[in-house]
């Protein structure tokens, strides 16, 4: 009867080895945390008005942006981001934003983000180095999207996904030159 016990543990060690290997195995492969993917598609100029009164000396600038943005979950696990904001800046001080309502998207999916980033003109006028940028005609400005989530694993993860963009606006020919670049952490 001993033997009988001793041999059922064994493979019932040999069974929970396995099993572990086996999840372990999963875990460092086919279920291996990977970083969202973000990326800006397209930003163009959706509305600009500009217009310098000389006998005041005052600039007036409305401009609006419309960003494309796909978020690409290439895990086989949801991503849940949370509510979130994309920015607009200028020399470093934000004068513009958008809200990123909160969200899931499935594994292997993708989803697309239609933002619109207008400028608050008084920030942006209120720069020291506005007025020179006009006189140049080239406007510096910088998109960035931070997208904060989990991945649903056996445990939840924590992940970050980041994108921005410097942009250069010509006021003349009213278009945009643009350089995107993407991270993201786990």
């Amino acid at each position: 009867m001993n033997k009988k016990r001793l041999c059922i543990c064994l493979w019932v060690a040999a069974a929970t080895v396995a099993m572990g290997s086996l999840l372990l195995l999963l875990g460092l492969t086919v279920f291996k945390p990977k970083h969202p993917i973000t990326t800006v598609d397209s930003i163009a100029i959706s509305d600009l008005h500009f217009s310098i009164d000389v006998a005041q000396l005052r600039a007036h600038l409305n401009v609006s942006l419309n960003a494309d943005v796909t978020v690409k979950n290439p895990n086989r696990v949801g991503f849940k981001y949370a509510d979130s904001s994309a920015y607009l800046i200028y020399r470093d001080n934000e004068v513009g934003e958008a809200r990123i309502p909160a969200g899931d998207i499935g594994g292997g999916a993708a989803r697309s983000l239609n933002l619109t980033l207008t400028v608050i003109a008084d920030r942006l006028l209120s720069g020291s180095d506005f007025y020179s940028d006009v006189i140049s005609g080239t406007l510096p400005l910088q998109t960035s999207v931070k997208l904060p989530g989990k991945l649903r694993l056996l445990v939840d993860i924590s992940v970050v996904a980041y994108a921005s963009c410097d942009l250069e606006i010509h006021l003349a020919g009213r278009s945009l030159d643009q350089k995107c670049h993407y991270t993201a952490k786990l």
